[in-house]
C-alpha cells in the first residue's frame, strides 16, 4: 500500500474521530469509556494525514509548505498531548488542582499550542492552495474549521464544535485525494521499499 494511501486512511480516521468528539462534547453521542478513550487519537491521526498532504505538495510548496508542515505537525503533536492530559490525567486530579493548572502555566501552554497549530494550518493551507494538488474546498474547510477548532478554551463551545465538524469535512476531502494519488516524481512509495511506477 502506498504511503499516500496510508496517510489518506489516517485522514478518514481523523475526520471520523473529530465528528465523534464534536458529537460527544455536544451531547449527541454518549460519554462512555470508549468514546472518551479514542478522543486523543484525532490529532494523532491528523498528524499522519498532514504528513501525506505535505508529501503530495512538497515539490510545489517551497519553504512556505515546509514551515507550514512543521508548525502544523508541532501543533497537532501538542494537541495530542493536551487531549491525553484532559482524558487520562485531569480526571484523576482534584478539581482545585486542575483549575490551578489551567489558570497557570498549563493553560498558557494550551493556548500557545493552539496558536502554533493555527499558524501552521494557515501556512500549510496557503501552500496547498498554491500547489493546486488538493481540492480547494477541502483546504478551505480545513483552514476555516481549524481556527476555532484549535482554540477550545478561547471560543464559545458551539463555535468550537462547529469548527471541528467543518475541519473534519475538509480533512475527508483531502484524504480522498491522498487515497487516490500517486506520489509525485513518477511513482508511489510502497511499504518494504518497492515502488510502483505511475502510468
Amino acid at each position: 500500500m502506498s504511503i499516500l494511501r496510508i496517510t489518506g486512511a489516517a485522514g478518514f480516521a481523523c475526520a471520523a474521530l473529530l465528528v465523534l468528539n464534536a458529537g460527544r462534547k455536544g451531547g449527541l453521542v454518549p460519554e462512555t469509556v470508549v468514546t472518551g478513550a479514542v478522543a486523543p487519537f484525532a490529532p494523532l491521526t491528523g498528524l499522519f494525514a498532514v504528513t501525506g498532504i505535505y508529501l503530495l505538495i512538497r515539490h510545489r510548496s517551497g519553504t512556505l509548505g515546509l514551515v507550514g508542515y512543521l508548525l502544523n505537525s508541532a501543533g497537532l503533536a501538542g494537541a495530542f498531548g493536551i487531549e491525553f492530559t484532559l482524558h487520562y490525567v485531569f480526571p484523576y486530579l482534584p478539581g482545585d488542582t486542575v483549575a490551578g493548572l489551567v489558570a497557570g502555566g498549563t493553560g498558557k501552554a494550551f493556548l500557545v499550542t493552539g496558536v502554533v497549530l493555527i499558524t501552521g494550518v494557515l501556512a500549510l493551507g496557503a501552500a496547498a492552495l498554491r500547489s493546486r494538488a488538493l481540492p480547494a474546498a477541502g483546504v478551505a474547510l480545513y483552514v476555516i474549521g481549524m481556527i476555532p477548532g484549535s482554540l477550545r478554551s478561547a471560543v464559545p463551545l458551539p463555535v468550537y464544535l462547529v469548527g471541528l465538524v467543518v475541519a473534519a469535512a475538509g480533512i475527508a476531502l483531502m484524504a480522498a485525494r491522498l487515497w487516490s494519488a500517486q506520489e509525485e516524481g513518477g511513482g508511489a512509495a510502497r511499504i518494504g521499499g518497492a515502488v510502483q511506477a505511475s502510468a
